[in-house]
């Protein structure tokens, strides 16, 4: 069959190939341009951002409505205190301040020479150490080691010293009034306990010794038996030690013949009295 005379192909659903076929270019015509593509449509995503905007909107609007009405509340009252209320004293005159006899205070912040006892008729006055005492003298005078007595005394808060001694025949009487700042801690008390640790040893009293009546702690010891040295005679001792507010009282009795109890207890409480 020629060319020419030969029927198109059918398609079985359709009009025939060449008729749906585009036609070709013509020759020395521009290329056909692809048909431009329609934008997608952003009509959702606005609606969306509408509704979010809107919520915010609204929270905003309540938390300003809900603090305006709070604000226009009056505030809820506190509940009441656990601790019950104290209710003051009523009527009464303030206590009488107390004289300068009876107030303590007044005695021992004054001249601590004149709480000293007097010395006794009969005897005559020491050449030794009279009156004020500091610390260094104190130290060096009453005790064998000066030096750690003289560091303890810092620490308790050595304040002032004042000393009396008298003599008579061969026997030899100090009494020593010894002040602290007794501001933090109880340096006459730190005092007292530390000199009645070591008197009932076998060196010093050998002995427990006896309570003065009327002191805190206080006690008298009077040694068993005399201390002896090369070259001196020997010789008996007894000590009251005692505590009164913040002094401490310190009395040394030395002889060559033993030392009764009632000697010493009672020039102790002679001083405990005045202070």
């Amino acid at each position: 069959m020629r060319a020419d005379t030969e029927s198109a192909p059918r398609v079985p659903w359709g009009d025939p190939l060449e008729d749906v076929l585009a036609p070709s270019a013509e020759p020395g015509a521009p290329p056909a341009l692809p048909a431009a593509e329609k934008k997608p449509r952003r009509r959702a995503r606005r609606t969306v951002a509408l509704i979010a905007g809107a919520a915010v909107l609204g929270a905003v609007a309540g938390v300003c409505a809900g603090y305006a009405v709070q604000a226009e509340r009056d505030p809820d009252p506190l509940p009441p205190l656990a601790q019950p209320r104290i209710t003051q004293a009523e009527g009464g005159k303030p206590p009488e301040p107390l004289s300068a006899s009876a107030d303590h205070r007044v005695r021992t912040d004054g001249d601590l020479r004149r709480l000293l006892v007097p010395r006794p008729g009969g005897t005559r006055k020491s050449d030794g150490q009279q009156g004020w005492v500091d610390q260094h003298d104190f130290a060096e005078y009453f005790f064998k080691k000066p030096g750690p007595m003289f560091g303890e005394l810092s620490d308790e808060g050595f304040r002032r010293a004042a000393v009396t001694v008298w003599e008579k025949g061969n026997a030899s009487t100090s009494v020593q009034l010894v002040q602290f700042r007794d501001a933090e801690e109880r340096g006459s008390l730190s005092f007292l306990d530390g000199q009645l640790a070591y008197m009932p040893g076998d060196k010093w009293a050998g002995n427990a010794g006896e309570p003065i009546p009327h002191s805190f702690n206080g006690r008298a010891f009077v040694s068993d038996h005399a201390k002896s040295e090369p070259g001196y005679v020997p010789m008996y001792s007894a000590r009251a030690l005692a505590v009164r507010g913040d002094i401490a009282m310190d009395i040394q009795i030395y002889d060559t013949r033993p030392i009764r109890m009632k000697t010493v207890m009672d020039l102790a409480e002679r001083q405990l009295e005045r202070l």
